[in-house]
């Protein structure tokens, strides 16, 4: 979706970063991973996983920022609603990328039905979750500002 020529540099240097991430943080819980580009290798079975568009959260993340955009609110409080759900996006999908490394070590069934179901349900949650939130604070700013006036 996103892999316009002139977007693709930008989206794959954000993916490499987020597995260099990543494997920082396996290090740093005493684990193991060789970032190798957008792929996070296990050393020891050379089993890993790969970064794609459509698995860094990007998409979600369009999504969500054209819905607060979009939602008639003051740019304060979309400006609000676009960090917050920026980075509660990003942190749910680096949590997925990260268990998704763990789960293909452990069984390839259960990689597989996380990756396809379970995880892309709940980054989508994520973002509908962040939504609602956000419409609620709205809603609550809105009321608290009549109520003043």
């Amino acid at each position: 979706m996103l892999m316009t020529p002139w977007l693709k540099p930008a989206v794959t240097g954000f993916d490499r970063g987020l597995v260099r991430t990543a494997a920082i943080l396996i290090h740093l819980f005493r684990g193991h991973a060789i970032p190798q580009g957008t792929v996070l290798r296990d050393p020891s079975s050379g089993l890993a996983v790969e970064m794609k568009d459509g698995c860094n959260g990007v998409n979600v993340t369009v999504l969500l920022c054209a819905a607060l955009l979009a939602f008639p609110a003051s740019w304060s409080l979309k400006a609000k609603g676009l960090l917050i759900g920026v980075v509660a996006i990003q942190f749910v999908n680096f949590l997925r990328f990260i268990s998704l490394y763990y789960l293909l070590q452990y069984s390839q069934a259960w990689f597989d039905f996380a990756h396809a179901y379970l995880w892309e349900s709940l980054i989508m949650l994520d973002a509908l979750a962040v939504f609602w939130l956000w419409v609620h604070l709205v809603f609550r700013s809105t009321a608290i500002t009549h109520v003043e006036a």
